[in-house]
Order: C-alpha cells, then sequence, then structure tokens
C-alpha cells in the first residue's frame, strides 16, 4: 500500500477509517434540515448564475430548495418532473437556476441534458463512501466530452470524523473519474 503524503500532510494511501461503512439515510438529510444541523449550507448566491450561466443543482430536501429560493429573494416557479415519481423542479422565474428536489440517482441526461461543466462544491463529500461510484458514473454520463469538473473537497484525518462531508482521497477522486 502506498503511504506517501499529499499536500495537506495526511496519508495518501491511508484507508478512510470508519467512515468506509457509514451511510447516511435520506431521512438522516431530511432530519438536518429540519433541525437547522446545517453547517454545510453557504448562504450565497450561485457566482455562476450571477455570471450569467444557467445553473441546474439537485436536493432531496424541499426545504434547503425552497430556502434557497427565500434567501435570495428568488421567485420561482414550481412544477413536477413527470419522468420522476415525486420529484418537482424549482425554477427561478428569470429561467437561470433550476433545482430539481428527488434523488440525484433518478436524474438522467433525458431531463436534465448534458452539461458543459460541473461545480461540485459538496455533492461527492455528502455521497455515501459505498454510492461514490455509482454517484461518479452518474456525473461522467451528465457532462459532455471534455467539459470542465471543479470538484471541491476536504482534507482531514477520516478516524477523527464520521463525516459528511466525508474525507475524499486524491488517489480515489482519480480512479473514479480518471486522471
Amino acid at each position: 500500500m502506498d503511504h506517501s503524503a499529499d499536500a495537506s500532510g495526511l496519508l495518501e494511501g491511508s484507508d478512510i477509517g470508519s467512515q468506509k461503512e457509514r451511510v447516511v439515510t435520506e431521512e438522516e438529510w431530511l432530519q438536518k434540515w429540519e433541525m437547522g444541523n446545517i453547517g454545510f449550507h453557504k448562504e450565497q448566491r450561485h457566482p455562476l448564475a450571477d455570471m450569467g450561466h444557467t445553473v441546474v443543482g439537485v436536493e432531496v430536501s424541499e426545504q434547503a430548495v425552497k430556502e434557497f429560493f427565500s434567501d435570495h429573494s428568488l421567485p420561482y416557479c414550481e412544477e413536477p418532473v413527470p419522468e420522476i415519481s415525486g420529484a418537482k423542479m424549482f425554477q427561478s422565474t428569470s429561467g437561470n437556476i433550476s433545482l430539481y428536489c428527488c434523488s440525484i440517482y433518478d436524474l438522467s441526461s433525458s431531463i436534465v441534458g448534458k452539461f458543459d461543466g460541473v461545480w461540485d462544491r459538496g455533492a461527492l463529500v455528502a455521497v455515501n463512501p459505498c454510492d461514490r461510484q455509482r454517484y461518479a458514473s452518474l456525473m461522467i454520463n451528465l457532462v459532455e466530452k471534455n467539459s470542465s469538473y471543479l470538484l471541491v473537497t476536504v482534507s482531514y484525518d477520516p478516524n477523527k470524523h464520521k463525516g459528511p462531508p466525508f474525507y475524499v482521497p486524491e488517489s480515489e477522486i482519480k480512479s473514479l473519474f480518471g486522471e
């Protein structure tokens, strides 16, 4: 096993500790929103939308989606997503922000299209470690060839925090998405 140190000083080849078997259920995630235990939540507008880009997001919590629009005083419309039972799409009236309220695994390119770029600032680190391959495969299928993928992760000793956010070693990122 390779135990070379990465830039953060953590052992790159080290196990992801107790996080490996950790599973956060949908109910647990929704409860975090209901209880206001959302330290991971950023109360800022999406800079890409402010720059004129179309932004698509996915969140399982309807409360979170509605709070996003409310926090930013953005008027929106809500409509069902016929292809996904119980899913809704919330879209800003300007049309440049669309948030799907459903499991990310229910999405496909036939529903949302293909993307020129992805800014993942909190999804991969929130995905259960056992679901990372499924998540990466979905994201690869949702992007155009030669697209950009900006990934934000956190670096810490996974034996000291059960997650989320989960620690994702650089070697695993390369394995999931390629070089």
